[in-house]
């Protein structure tokens, strides 16, 4: 198959302007600690899978039956670290929710300053 470079000019275009998307999509989920309160930040599904050692389908399971609340962005699982604290503090042991504080400690809201 051949392609001449006019045709091969235009796809480039087109994927370089799909990626630039892509890219600032990606800068604004990376910068989540400027955007959101610390206790905002977002965890994925990978992430917090990982975090509390269990399948993708049990976290699919907490999120069917309301148990752990979730957004969705651009087809992507994502979960706010204040809800997940709640969550393993009411339903897992307390191994877990140790491992979990370690990983993200709840910061002091009001700190005196000297």
């Amino acid at each position: 198959m051949y392609i001449n470079n006019e045709d091969f000019e235009k796809w480039m275009d087109k994927l370089s302007k799909k990626l630039n998307d892509i890219g600032q999509d990606l800068k604004s989920l990376i910068n989540t600690k400027e955007v959101f309160e610390p206790d905002e930040k977002l965890l994925d599904n990978q992430d917090l899978a990982f975090l509390l050692k269990v399948s993708y389908r049990t976290l699919q399971r907490y999120r069917s039956s309301k148990k752990l609340p979730f957004f969705m962005i651009a087809h992507k699982t994502y979960y706010r670290v204040k809800d997940v604290r709640a969550f393993v503090r009411e339903h897992m042991d307390f191994q877990t929710y140790r491992n979990f504080e370690k990983n993200h400690p709840e910061e002091e809201k009001d700190k005196d300053f000297e």
